[in-house]
């Protein structure tokens, strides 16, 4: 079961996260989302768990504690839709260019 973390403090890292999570059950991966250029946490994670009752579990206890500042949102992670076709023109699942000015 795949979840989703915010409003971690910004000084978590993915060996913190996942010894919260395990707490719970048997944790799959933990990893707290870092800015690629100042290579900071954004203050959200995504933690995988083996069982999804012990997910579920992991959600209901620690949805809305306060770690830090704020209060944690804890959630199942929803699937992102794959979109049909980039800003810049380019559709990965044609294999080339859909603009019309950028046929290939």
């Amino acid at each position: 079961m795949k979840i989703f973390v915010a409003g971690l403090p910004y000084d978590l890292d993915d060996a913190e996260l996942e010894e919260i999570f395990e707490k719970f059950g048997e944790v799959v991966s933990a990893k707290v989302a870092m800015d690629k250029e100042t290579g900071k946490s954004k203050g959200f994670a995504f933690v995988e768990m083996k069982n999804r009752e012990e997910g579920l579990e992991a959600i209901e206890s620690l949805n809305d504690i306060s770690l830090g500042k704020k209060p944690l949102v804890v959630k199942e992670a929803e699937d992102r839709p794959k979109p049909s076709s980039r800003p810049d023109g380019f559709n990965r699942d044609r294999g080339g260019f859909n603009n019309r000015n950028n046929r290939y």
